[in-house]
């Protein structure tokens, strides 16, 4: 991705989101961000997109073998988990008090 327009995302690590696309699609589960990528727009999800790593015995993992792993999805395909509607929720950004802030354009409250 270029570097000249850095895209904003309203999503941040810790953040609870819906998946909205894929084999594991479900819009009434909200899950947790584990880690986000901006630089590639993905996002890491708890208990998402669970693929095996095959790997070789190391000083760290003496036996090697299949683990399973969750590898990152696309941010376009999460959307904010909005608690008071209990559903997922677009949002937009505005300033209060010199600071932004996501509001849920749901219900309106503030997301944090």
């Amino acid at each position: 991705m270029s570097n000249r327009f850095k895209p904003k995302f309203n999503i941040k690590k810790g953040d609870s989101v819906v998946v909205i696309a894929g084999d594991d699609k479900d819009l009434k589960k909200p899950r947790k961000v584990l880690e986000v990528y901006p630089d590639k727009a993905r996002v890491l999800v708890e208990g998402v997109n669970i693929v095996t790593k095959h790997t070789k015995p190391s000083a760290k993992n003496t036996k090697g073998g299949i683990v399973k792993i969750e590898a990152s999805v696309h941010i376009s395909n999460v959307l904010l988990w909005d608690a008071k509607e209990g559903g997922p929720a677009k949002v937009k950004r505005t300033r209060e008090n010199g600071k932004l802030v996501r509001i849920s354009k749901k219900s309106g409250e503030v997301i944090k």
